[in-house]
């Protein structure tokens, strides 16, 4: 098991470094794949894009990548969001979850493919 989530973190921080994406996109599915509940594969994840972040922050910043005031107002903002969908995380089933997070990443998939 420790191996597998070695490499699927290699994944993720390689996807989340390039192109800016949240390590949960693929760590949730994984984790719930995994047999962890919603909730715990939420909560997990996010102690794993702490520590993908942060080294992806201090390289990007050597390549002169980041605007620390846009960053910082988007974290006062994503402050805000996640106490809001930590409460709505604790209220929907598995099975809720699981329709609400596919179709989320169908659309941003669309928009991506489709966006000119």
């Amino acid at each position: 098991m420790p191996f597998l989530l070695i490499a699927s973190g290699i994944l993720v921080g390689v996807v989340a470094a390039f192109a800016g994406v949240g390590g949960g996109i693929l760590m949730v599915p994984l984790m719930i794949w995994l047999g962890k509940t919603h909730q715990q594969a939420v909560g997990t994840s996010f102690l794993g894009i702490l520590i993908i972040s942060v080294a992806a922050l201090a390289f990007h910043n050597k390549m002169n990548n980041v605007i620390y005031s846009w960053g910082l107002y988007l974290g006062i903002g994503g402050v805000l969001g996640a106490l809001a969908g930590a409460k709505f995380n604790a209220m929907v089933s598995q099975a809720q979850f699981q329709k609400i997070f596919g179709a989320f990443i169908v659309l941003m998939g669309l928009y991506l493919i489709f966006k000119k």
